[in-house]
């Protein structure tokens, strides 16, 4: 001791018998570099996670005070380690309800707890033993006093367990956990105390399952990052062994307590067993290309070998066990979906008494949903309600809503103005900053052209005409109008025409394919000019196209108020069927299955995706399962019915990943072209888009985020092609994921840090921003249904149609028998309202678990600090847009302002807020 004197200055920096981290049995013969010390500053350190820590922190430089110590320490050597104990804090968060089976459950773990069947942990270092070759563990230590908080109330409880590890046993880079409970528990996080290199922190945010469900041993690595390549010899085997349990092996029915991604086919949405009028084609093959879902494994139905066999409601679908809603996640979802049930039930006992109540009989009809609720509007008395076998539900939906049972909220389309719906400028404003602002396209030629082919769909030529618009270029000429940039269109010609003979043989079913001309005023909005309504060519003399423009006199008015429902409903399909669900949901699933089967949890890259991924699989489950199914909500409230999934494949053929990015798709559809001037290298054609202008500081910041994140990790090319996590995460969703495009010449490399930063860019932004922008406004802008009608029942009538008779009688019967029924209305608003709610426990873009710990790299903690606060400099700047008098699609008498892009948001139906993933 008097050599470590001479040396530390004082042998008050040595660690003694007295020390809490050395054991009593413990005899310092000497000086190591695994030993503990205290160098002069007072900070306790250990040498062996400094010299051998990991590869990660000399590669970026990280210093520490080794320096402190003697380079003679280094040649005394110890005759045995030395031991001492270090500690874990497991944080493990509760339900706060549980039914009797789980109470019992958990009653009956606590009392074997105390008799063996317990939790126990094991430490993994991140080093080799020299001598085997193998992995340093401690060994095993119970998780303590689980018999005595069992009952604890709190939602987040915290266990302890001892280790005792040798001086020699290097950082800790995995915990091994196994449940010998008989009820899984969720592990939230855990922290190891006492090692010199400070608290380790395990991030595990899973399941645990019992012994009895999953043998083997679960796996938690630290926050550290490391790249396959830097590795830690401790913990190789256990990153490969990992990945492999989450791939499986392809085979068998999947357990909902199953940690398994993998692939299948869209097989699963009809349900041949019930009769010919469900039976729907698989999406995704050579045929009808789509991308892959998760895989269930469920068996095939009884009458189509190729259709796997459906779970009804309310029985869970399988998805991945981590990727099931938290509780009060499922709780939100579950209120709003008891909600949608009443919300429908009532209308359907009402409908069935009566025929006269199948359509709206006015205006005043549909306001009285808003104003006096469903009970009022339809006649029922408490005493009908009190004799419905549904007194549990109703009385949480009386919870959830505040007394106010069945009565829908005003959407905020009519809540500053209640005939905003009826205007033309209101109309052209939507393209902008609805809905649906991704639709609209600068039109580059005049009359606009299709391009089916016409030797199936007949003549393309439209039959749009100069002299159709230019009454309204405000004196310009046509090819004025066009080189100026004035004139825009929404088409959807092509993708509802080929459908269009099957969705109008359908029983109360009609639509149009529809193109709408725009013209750009001199302050910015948009006016409709003509909208062209086409029918599939009978023949060659077959009036199948015809344009509408705007209103001269009473009838033409009515006119054109049917055509832009017909026009509404086009887009209502298009943004349901293709931009949002295809676009954002189905797309990102092969992504997202690829990440947990290729990237490590330990991987960078994973780190930085994990909260995009975040519920997307689960909801795509449960859409499958009661959306997008055969007589779902999609079928059942959208004009295409049975048809509407196949205009979603059709959709696909013209997906490109490469034009999803925020910056392509404008250039892809002339909205912006490059100008190195402006402040996102875009200059818009429409300044007061703002969708676009929103969507752009958006994408900016999560761009120069993603860029500072793979910059850290890849500083050259080569780091990128030899990743072979990296490269099998990206091959393998392109080529299994989606597989039917896989050979497209558009899809982008991966073999530079700025291609990486660019593919991850774009993923981000379709699971945020991309996905808030088309979600969040569905109940606000069509909850009330005339604005956005999501069915049509009628064409319009011409001269010759024995309806035009009717509809010149009253024109308003007529357009209210056109739109969606009661119950269909209904219907859609309970789904639409579920789907624009936030939920509690709703993260924001800016905001993630842990903030301060889901890396161990203190530097990318940094950079995330400053893109979260980016993120709250953009909300304010959208804040003083949208009071800005000059920008009039989002400010005015009447107008909404556009929030749908605003990152924060309360719980709720808000019309706002950005979370970080496809969550609802």
């Amino acid at each position: 001791m008097a050599l470590v004197k001479e040396i530390m200055g004082s042998s008050s920096h040595v660690l003694d018998r007295s020390s809490p981290f050395i054991t009593s049995s413990s005899k310092i013969l000497g000086l190591n570099k695994n030993l503990l010390f205290y160098p002069t500053n007072g900070k306790r350190f250990c040498v062996s996670c400094v010299e051998k820590g990991d590869s990660q922190n000399k590669k970026v430089g990280r210093t520490s005070p080794i320096s402190a110590i003697s380079d003679k320490i280094g040649r005394i050597v110890p005759e045995k380690p030395v031991k001492f104990k270090v500690r874990a804090v497991v944080t493990v968060k509760n339900k706060n309800k549980e039914d009797f089976k789980e109470t019992i459950v958990k009653q009956l773990d606590a009392f074997t707890d105390k008799i063996g069947r317990n939790v126990v942990l094991e430490l993994v270092s991140s080093d080799t033993d020299p001598r085997t070759g193998t992995p340093k563990k401690s060994k095993e230590a119970v998780l303590q006093d689980w018999s005595k908080k069992y009952n604890v109330k709190a939602e987040r409880v915290n266990y302890t367990a001892e280790f005792m590890v040798d001086s020699n046993f290097g950082r800790p880079g995995a915990i091994l956990v196994t449940n010998k409970h008989q009820k899984e528990f969720f592990m939230e996080s855990i922290i190891v105390e006492g090692f010199a290199c400070g608290p380790v922190h395990f991030p595990c945010d899973s399941w645990v399952q019992s012994k009895k469900d999953h043998p083997g041993k679960r796996v938690f690595f630290s926050n550290q990052p490391y790249l396959p390549s830097e590795t830690p010899e401790g913990l190789k085997a256990l990153r490969e062994k990992e990945l492999g349990d989450l791939r499986g092996d392809g085979k068998g029915i999947r357990k909902l307590s199953d940690r398994i991604y993998d692939y299948d086919v869209y097989n699963d949405l009809g349900n041949p067993d019930k009769g010919i009028e469900f039976v729907r084609p698989t999406l995704g093959g050579s045929k009808r290309p789509f991308p892959r879902r998760c895989r269930t494994g469920r068996r095939p139905t009884d009458t189509d070998m190729h259709a796997e066999s459906r779970v009804e409601k309310p029985l869970p679908v399988y998805v991945p066990r981590d990727e099931q809603f938290e509780e009060s996640k499922q709780n939100t979802f579950s209120a709003s979906r008891l909600k949608a049930v009443l919300h429908n039930l009532l209308p359907s006992l009402m409908a069935s008494i009566s025929s006269n109540n199948h359509n709206f009989k006015g205006f005043g009809h549909i306001d009285s949903l808003y104003s006096e609720g469903l009970l009022l509007k339809l006649g029922l008395h408490d005493d009908l309600l009190q004799k419905l076998p549904l007194p549990y539900v109703v009385s949480r939906i009386q919870e959830s809503s505040q007394g106010n049972l069945l009565k829908y909220d005003t959407p905020k389309i009519i809540s500053k103005d209640k005939f905003a719906w009826l205007r033309d400028d209101e109309f052209a404003r939507q393209a902008l900053a609805g809905i649906n602002p991704v639709s609209i396209e600068k039109l580059e030629v005049f009359p606009p052209v299709g391009n089916l082919d016409h030797k199936i769909f007949g003549p393309q030529e439209s039959a749009l005409k100069e002299e159709h618009i230019a009454g309204n270029l405000n004196g310009m000429t046509l090819q004025q109008a066009l080189k100026e940039n004035k004139l825009f269109i929404i088409d959807y010609h092509d993708i509802y025409l080929p459908f269009l003979d099957r969705i109008n043989a359908l029983d109360g079913r009609k639509a149009y394919a529809t193109r709408t001309i725009f013209f750009l005023t001199s302050v910015g909005t948009l006016k409709p000019i003509a909208i062209e309504l086409s029918l599939p060519a009978n023949g060659p003399d077959s009036q199948s196209k015809r344009v509408v423009t705007p209103p001269v006199d009473a009838t033409s008015n009515w006119m054109w108020q049917l055509a832009k429902a017909h026009v509404c409903s086009n887009d209502a399909g298009v943004h349901q069927l293709a931009n949002h669900w295809l676009r954002t949901h189905a797309s990102m699933e092969p992504f997202i299955l690829s990440a947990h089967r290729q990237l490590s949890a330990m991987h960078p890259i994973y780190k930085l995706l994990e909260p995009h991924m975040r519920y997307t699989l689960v909801i795509n489950g449960i859409a499958r399962q009661t959306l997008i199914s055969a007589d779902g909500v999609i079928e059942s409230c959208f004009t295409p019915g049975r048809y509407c999934m196949e205009i979603s494949a059709s959709a696909y053929k013209t997906w490109r990943f490469d034009l999803e990015g925020l910056p392509a798709d404008l250039i892809r559809r002339g909205m912006a072209v490059q100008d190195p001037t402006k402040p996102h290298g875009l200059r818009l054609l429409i300044e007061d888009y703002p969708y676009a202008a929103d969507g752009l500081l958006i994408w900016d910041a999560i761009e120069n985020w993603v860029r500072t994140y793979v910059e850290r990790y890849y500083t050259e090319s080569s780091t990128i092609c030899n990743d072979k996590e990296l490269q099998a995460w990206y091959t393998e969703s392109i080529n299994v994921g989606h597989a039917d495009l896989r050979h497209e010449s558009w899809w982008p490399k991966l073999a530079t840090p700025e291609d990486l930063t660019s593919i991850l860019t774009t993923l981000i932004w379709l699971a945020s921003a991309q996905h808030a922008a088309l979600n969040f406004g569905q109940y606000p802008y069509g909850g009330y249904v005339p604005n956005r009608p999501p069915l049509m029942r009628r064409l319009i009538p011409d001269e010759k149609d024995p309806e035009y008779v009717s509809f010149l009688a009253d024109p308003q019967k007529y357009f209210f028998a056109s739109i969606s029924s009661l119950l269909q209305s209904t219907k859609y608003m309970a789904v639409v309202d579920m789907l624009s709610t936030h939920s509690g426990d709703e993260e924001y873009i800016g905001e993630r678990s842990q903030p301060s710990t889901w890396s161990g790299d203190p530097e990318m903690v940094h950079a995330f600090y400053r893109f979260s606060a980016e993120i709250g400099r953009i909300e304010k700047e959208i804040e003083q847009r949208n009071s800005n008098p000059k920008l009039k699609n989002r400010c005015g008498a009447g107008v909404l302002p556009y929030e749908l892009l605003a990152p924060s948001s309360e719980p709720g139906v808000t019309c706002r807020g950005v979370p970080n993933s496809v969550s609802i």
